[in-house]
């Protein structure tokens, strides 16, 4: 008896430890996919202007006249699943990460410049775990703007990864990679770098309340997050989506080629096309993230988590 009770504690000791281990990429998963569920029709919209259908009205509008509300939330799957993925990755590295770095700095605030590095290296390691379900989920929001009969028609996420594996192989799954982790280590480094500087000013400089640390910190996040990403997400769905022609040639042998024929076509601004719909889908959708975090941590609180 004497020792199931000094082994319930250590079990105990040992779950806790475990569950603080994990808790960072938990919580960052939970977050980013609560948040997707509310951006991914402007997430839908934002890929079809990048593919040439037009501005973000007359996009919306022949969404809803081809195929109702619902058109707006295909490829949800895919996006859940690249949350579940690529951000349950990025914001848990990224937290541990800066912990161990904040530790090894004697508990003092870290400079911009190491955030940054941070940032990127935790992008990075979202990017090599969400590239496959970011591959489904731009295909599948791609595939209405294809002829009939070159729409893949995949039904779901997991539907789409098996199909891509069974006609192209494993490797396959990784196609743009090279973009998906260079738009995700510029995303990430404005994105996580500005939010933990934003807060230290906001909070410890200027004093301002939980609350409005949490909005500015977060708009502020979301700014240069879209502003240091949208390159290479341009260049990242260009790649992703691209089709062979009747003689089986792609129109760009790699991300390099397709941005040197973007500039060469369109000059540096091409790479910001549908900019502010694009910073109107990142901005929220980060604020959202940080939000939802922030009440998810809450409640652990609440409830000795």
């Amino acid at each position: 008896m004497a020792e199931a009770k000094q082994q319930q504690p250590q079990t105990a000791l040992a779950a806790s430890g475990a569950w603080k281990t994990v808790k960072p990429f938990v919580n960052g998963g939970a977050s980013g996919m609560l948040a997707t569920c509310v951006i991914q029709p402007i997430d839908m919209v934002k890929v079809k202007i990048q593919l040439g259908e037009g501005s973000a009205t007359a996009v919306t509008r022949k969404m809803l006249a081809d195929g109702g509300v619902g058109s707006f939330y295909r490829g949800l799957s895919a996006g859940l699943l690249r949350q579940a993925t690529y951000t349950t990755a990025r914001l848990g590295s990224f937290r541990v990460l800066t912990n161990k770095a904040v530790e090894a700095n004697d508990g003092k605030p870290l400079p911009l410049v190491q955030k940054a590095l941070i940032g990127l290296t935790a992008g990075a390691i979202g990017a090599c775990f969400g590239s496959p379900a970011d591959l489904a989920l731009i295909r599948m929001q791609a595939d209405s703007t294809l002829p009939a009969a070159q729409r893949r028609n995949y039904k779901n996420a997991f539907h789409g990864i098996y199909r891509i594996i069974a006609d192209e192989g494993v490797l396959a799954l990784w196609k743009g990679a090279g973009p998906t982790v260079a738009r995700a280590m510029s995303l990430n480094m404005g994105m996580l770098a500005s939010y933990d500087q934003s807060v230290e000013l906001l909070r410890d400089k200027l004093g301002a309340g939980e609350i409005s640390t949490m909005l500015g910190a977060s708009a502020v996040s979301g700014f240069f997050a879209s502003a240091c990403s949208l390159p290479f997400d341009y260049v990242k769905t260009q790649v992703q989506k691209m089709q062979p022609d009747a003689t089986g040639k792609y129109p760009y042998t790699g991300s390099l080629d397709c941005a040197m024929k973007t500039l060469k076509s369109g000059g540096p601004f091409k790479f910001y096309t549908g900019f502010p719909v694009y910073c109107v889908r990142i901005a929220p959708h980060v604020m959202m993230t940080w939000i939802f975090l922030s009440q998810i941590q809450k409640a652990e609180k609440r409830v000795g988590l």
